[in-house]
């Protein structure tokens, strides 16, 4: 008795991930999911340098001042509610203090210029097509930070102007990396202040978009651009609440895994798959409790997880543990 439906996910071909692959991960919050994974695996990543950012018109300003590199000035912050503030950064960036906040700016958009150099994979998860355009500067803006409404307009992105992005987007990254695998996916994580059917129109444009800019085959730029499932996925395999968080809105970690286990299904070298497993050991080992610390067993155990980092370091010297 089949229970589900399933998504076909087919084996990549190319330029799969390895130990040796550098990954640079920017956009929604489902970015940060599967960064953690790839965090917790020790692969050489850097994600969202700039915060999450949730629309394909920021991660697009964010890739140009990083080409460009940028330098922010005290013209590109603001305070409020006791904070230093950047409209092209995530709060996660704001601080008390504006020269902290100046230093971290200039310093990721310098980390995101070099990533964007030396990726092998770059994966760019779109979260929604709506946007904020701050009145003031006329200027579409990555977060709002809390500033009053009445200070913006809210305005949906056609499936032209995302397909559009994405293209400059991809363009940009192809002006200095040529070899890039560029990964692009749709946040599952459903936007329900935007509204239900807002929400549903929006995820149907980035998605439209994806898939327009994909089958130009009159494109050169779109050229080792691929789409993976993670928003079907979810809606359709995982299209129960168990697999919800207590918002039941994001994923849940059972989610998150098993979306993760069809992205090792389709991009994963297999000798990567096998140091996992062996990092996995030596993570689980990190995180053991003993009962008697003083005991031979454990000191025994504790030799042997000292011989297992060794020996992954000695092959691959980018991983610490």
């Amino acid at each position: 008795m089949k229970l589900q439906t399933k998504i076909p996910i087919r084996k990549q071909q190319h330029n799969l991930i390895d130990y040796n692959s550098k990954l640079l991960l920017i956009g929604s919050c489902f970015v940060e999911n599967m960064g953690e994974k790839l965090d917790y695996f020790k692969f050489q990543s850097l994600q969202n340098p700039f915060g999450i950012l949730f629309q394909p018109l920021a991660i697009e300003n964010l890739i140009t001042n990083a080409i460009n590199e940028k330098v922010y000035t005290e013209e590109d912050i603001f305070f409020q509610n006791e904070q230093w503030h950047c409209f092209e950064s995530h709060s996660k960036l704001s601080n008390p203090n504006k020269e902290t906040l100046l230093n971290a700016l200039n310093n990721q958009i310098q980390l995101t210029a070099n990533q964007l150099n030396n990726s092998s994979h770059i994966i760019i998860t779109l979260g929604t097509a709506w946007v904020y355009r701050h009145i003031e500067t006329d200027t579409i803006v990555s977060n709002c930070h809390k500033v009053p409404q009445k200070k913006f307009l809210k305005e949906l992105l056609s499936v032209d102007e995302v397909s559009e992005s994405l293209q400059s987007i991809v363009a940009l990254i192809r002006s200095v990396n040529r070899l890039a695998s560029i990964i692009l996916t749709v946040s599952p994580v459903r936007h329900l202040k935007d509204g239900f059917v807002e929400n549903t129109q929006s995820k149907a444009y980035l998605i439209s978009a994806i898939h327009e800019f994909l089958n130009q085959k009159s494109l050169i730029v779109n050229q080792q651009s691929f789409y993976f499932p993670s928003y079907e996925l979810m809606m359709d395999e995982l299209r129960d609440y168990r697999f919800y968080a207590e918002d039941m809105i994001h994923p849940n970690q059972t989610a998150i895994k098993y979306i993760w286990e069809k992205f090792k299904e389709s991009w994963m070298l297999e000798e990567a798959l096998k140091t996992m497993e062996e990092v996995n050991i030596i993570q689980k080992g990190l995180q053991h409790k003993p009962f008697n610390p003083d005991s031979e067993a454990h000191k025994l155990f504790l030799q042997k997880l000292s011989e297992s980092k060794v020996k992954i370091q000695s092959e691959f010297p980018h991983i610490f543990f």
